[in-house]
């Protein structure tokens, strides 16, 4: 059933000067579904330029109109530019959505980081009405570095910028729009029963991580939560006999971290333990060099190669697959790792970022090393997580129940 469009009785101005990804995601989910908007975008390419110079577009681009009542638009705009190029979008309720920020975004080393980003995404949070960050991660990161960040100024410099900030700002996560994946999921995930579901930051009924993967796992009582579930009497001996696919869907560039990804599919190579993987997401102009050389030596291992253009395609292979890895040194949501989740993967993720926000325990883990443990003992028993009910609720990052919040948010007054 097609959702019904909702009517807020104001004009919306939607402006993305990055306009791809998820960025260009949520763009369109807000079109869709929210009558009387106005859509300014710039295509997703150049990002520094973007940053540095789309407010000054937009202020030619956007006619004047006295039907606006609200400007939403993600951090990558220069807000503050642009509603001083333009008095008139001043008066509007300003509405500033992060998907990532500069202040936490990795570097190799600090004095690599442009100052300028961030401190113009700082000047935008002071002229927003609303501040909005995907994650609570986020906005920490955000908020506690901005102090050291104006302490680059060489003198007089501003104060307590952080505590002006902090009272605009909330938190609503990205809405993930998940399919129903039921013709594609194979017959030992339909067999799975419903997931109890915990939450992350509850973690008295839940194992160390390492237990998971020990022998005597399968033995834990069903009530525990983090229980690996037995085989269904009619699930296919085939699926406990494949090798464990493991799939990586992230973006090709460094700060996910692929070397990491990949020198750890290596080490299993060696010890010759069975397994095949996906690498799929994204590549731009430069590709890291680990991509082309691993591509090489784990051939034989290789399923799926690439950026995969068709959705379904894309959720196929997730479906298909056992365990979604991150290895990301910089991650402020991750709808990659909800996605495959929703397909039925066993994730890995760090113990950092913002994971620990998202999953419970039994789903991180803390050094390289213990990662390479995780995979080898899928490896060895990838029954493991062919069993497993992940205890993820997926659902509330779903646009339909964060739907009301952004009705909120994108209401003329008060969020």
């Amino acid at each position: 059933m097609q959702e019904q469009e909702i009517s807020i009785g104001s004009g919306i101005l939607l402006v993305e000067p990055f306009y791809g990804g998820s960025h260009k995601q949520l763009v369109d989910l807000l079109e869709k579904n929210f009558v009387d908007c106005s859509v300014f975008t710039l295509p997703a390419k150049k990002w520094h330029w973007r940053a540095r110079t789309a407010a000054l577009y937009f202020s030619q681009a956007i006619p004047c109109c006295t039907s606006y009542r609200v400007l939403f638009c993600s951090s990558v705009l220069n807000l503050c530019e642009l509603v001083a190029l333009r008095p008139d979008l001043a008066r509007l309720k300003k509405v500033l959505y992060f998907h990532e920020n500069q202040l936490a975004y990795p570097v190799r080393k600090d004095q690599d980081r442009d100052f300028q980003y961030g401190y113009n995404q700082v000047l935008s949070c002071l002229v927003s009405d609303v501040v909005v960050f995907n994650s609570h991660f986020n906005m920490e990161s955000f908020l506690s570095a901005i102090p050291s960040h104006m302490k680059k100024i060489p003198d007089h410099r501003p104060k307590n910028l952080d505590e002006l900030i902090r009272p605009k700002c909330v938190v609503l996560s990205y809405p993930v729009q998940f399919p129903d994946v039921t013709r594609l999921l194979p017959q030992h995930k339909l067999l799975k029963p419903r997931p109890v579901v915990t939450c992350p930051s509850d973690h008295s009924s839940c194992r160390d991580e390492d237990r998971l993967m020990q022998s005597r796992c399968e033995e834990d009582p069903p009530q525990s939560s983090c229980a690996v579930q037995q085989p269904a009497c009619g699930e296919p001996l085939s699926d406990q006999e494949k090798p464990l696919h493991i799939v990586w869907p992230h973006r090709w560039e460094h700060d996910k971290n692929p070397e990491l990804f990949f020198n750890t599919l290596l080490k299993l190579k060696e010890q010759e333990l069975p397994f095949q993987v996906s690498v799929l997401g994204e590549t731009f102009t430069d590709v890291p060099d680990v991509f082309s050389s691993s591509r090489r030596l784990l051939d034989s291992q290789v399923l799926n190669w690439g950026f995969l253009s068709s959705k379904d395609d894309y959720l196929r292979v997730l479906c298909d697959a056992d365990v979604v890895v991150s290895t990301s040194n910089h991650e402020f949501f991750g709808v990659s790792m909800l996605e495959a989740v929703h397909c039925g993967c066993f994730p890995l993720c760090p113990k950092a970022l913002v994971y620990p926000e998202i999953f419970p325990v039994q789903y991180l883990y803390s050094t390289p090393e213990q990662l390479y443990k995780r995979l080898r003992e899928l490896c060895k028993r990838p029954g493991i997580a062919r069993r497993h009910v992940v205890t993820v609720d997926t659902s509330k990052f779903s646009w339909t129940s964060l739907k009301s919040q952004f009705l909120a948010l994108l209401t003329d007054g008060c969020a």
